[in-house]
């Protein structure tokens, strides 16, 4: 089970995230930092988890603003052995491929995050031209983003998120039911969780499920995980 802890980005900060309602977002307080500035709350998340990986959701540019460059900068030049899984509200491939170029942090750091909320182009992961992650995006109304890459599997890349919304920042526990239908259907793809994980109770029937990995933030920021780096 890969953990790979999540920076919810907005306004220069992080915020915490909970049930998809971003315009209420707030800086996060965390004891994993003083403060909610990224670089630091990276180095908590980074401290508590061991991990080589970072989902970075650019809240700003999923809600159609400009993305944090200078932000995904600063963080690539403090933690040079961290790999940045990035959402950013990506509608193309060459919305992606242009952030990656802004960025310019170096050959396969920044892996373009594809939330199907978002993405216009449906056999667009077929043309990118190094890694990319897919979203399969869920509200609480259910699927957001184009049937045919929910139902087309053959579409999906190596590695696949399922997202949903309503369960982040709650103690609710993830969406068991729909992970298991996604594994099912995944094949050899990573399948990972995001929203909702509380604990290691948690953790442990996801891998149970076959689930790769887990997106957490709350369970960190809450020390309801503890401390889990290796």
């Amino acid at each position: 089970m890969q953990l790979i802890p999540v920076l919810d980005l907005m306004n220069g900060l992080v915020v915490r995230g909970e049930g998809g309602r971003r315009e209420s977002y707030r800086p996060i307080e965390t004891p994993l930092a003083d403060g909610a500035e990224p670089v630091a709350v990276a180095r908590g998340l980074i401290g508590a988890t061991g991990t080589d990986v970072m989902y970075v959701a650019d809240l700003d540019a999923i809600m159609g603003g400009e993305a944090q460059v200078p932000v995904l900068q600063a963080l690539g030049e403090a933690f040079p052995d961290l790999r940045f899984w990035v959402d950013a509200g990506f509608q193309t491939i060459d919305a992606a491929e242009a952030l990656i170029a802004a960025v310019a942090l170096g050959a396969g750091r920044i892996v373009p995050v594809f939330g199907t909320e978002t993405l216009d182009e449906t056999e667009a992961l077929a043309r990118m031209d190094g890694p990319a992650v897919l979203s399969l995006d869920f509200g609480a109304e259910g699927y957001r983003g184009s049937p045919a890459l929910l139902e087309g599997a053959e579409l999906w890349p190596a590695d696949v998120v399922v997202m949903s919304l309503a369960a982040v920042g709650s103690s609710g526990g993830p969406d068991f039911q729909r992970l298991e239908e996604i594994v099912a259907r995944a094949g050899t793809r990573r399948v990972h969780a995001a929203g909702g994980v509380r604990g290691r109770t948690d953790l442990d029937a996801l891998a149970a499920m076959g689930v790769a990995g887990a997106l957490v933030a709350s369970a960190l920021h809450n020390r309801r995980l503890g401390q889990v780096a290796p």
